[in-house]
């Protein structure tokens, strides 16, 4: 049994890869400069990262230069194709409590080309009601009165609170150098 487990934790850390456990890399400005002369090309190559990252556009907007993400949840370390946890410590992170992440960019048009920049912001689950460490109180809560639910309602019927935890500057690393390789053709 403790060689399966050994086994398994080891094929684990092995499907993270080496990109993310390497050491620190050279840091990328933020935002990144872009020549190009073509808007549209900046755009959609933009988007084609977000995508990479496994990232759905919740919104975004041509004329003021802005995307926006809809959420998605961490990674773990069991998920290595998941993108958004850019080291072994997000990684790590995201296998032991519930967190969630979102894309801002920006791509503003400068003389020479383009300045794209990209804010990752990073919250943690904060469950409501089970703050009580009393066992059993996440299943069958002794504070709050037995409520029915009548309408049939897919998923929680209350809804879970996010803690912000800032920016998350790693993912922000990660793919301002995946936006610079992509502009690079590499």
């Amino acid at each position: 049994m403790l060689s399966r487990l050994i086994v398994c934790l080891s094929l684990s850390i092995f499907a993270i890869g080496c990109q993310t456990l390497r050491p620190g890399t050279v840091p990328v400005t933020n935002p990144i400069h872009v020549q190009s002369t073509s808007y549209d090309l900046v755009w959609e190559k933009t988007v084609d990262v977000l995508h990479q990252y496994q990232f759905a556009i919740l919104r975004e907007n041509r004329l003021s230069g802005e995307i926006e993400t809809d959420y998605k949840t961490g990674a773990s370390l069991l998920e290595p194709w998941h993108r958004d946890a850019a080291n072994l410590k997000e990684r790590t992170e995201g296998t032991m409590q519930s967190l969630r992440r979102k894309l801002l960019v920006h791509i503003t048009q400068v003389d020479n080309g383009y300045l794209v920049s990209v804010e990752a912001f990073k919250e943690l689950e904060d469950l409501a009601g089970l703050a009580a460490n009393s066992p059993g109180d996440a299943t069958f809560p002794q504070s709050a009165p037995l409520e029915r639910e009548l309408n049939q309602v897919v998923g929680q019927t209350t809804p879970s609170g996010w803690v912000a935890k800032g920016r998350d500057l790693a993912l922000e690393q990660s793919v301002l150098a995946s936006l610079n390789g992509h502009f690079q053709g590499r």
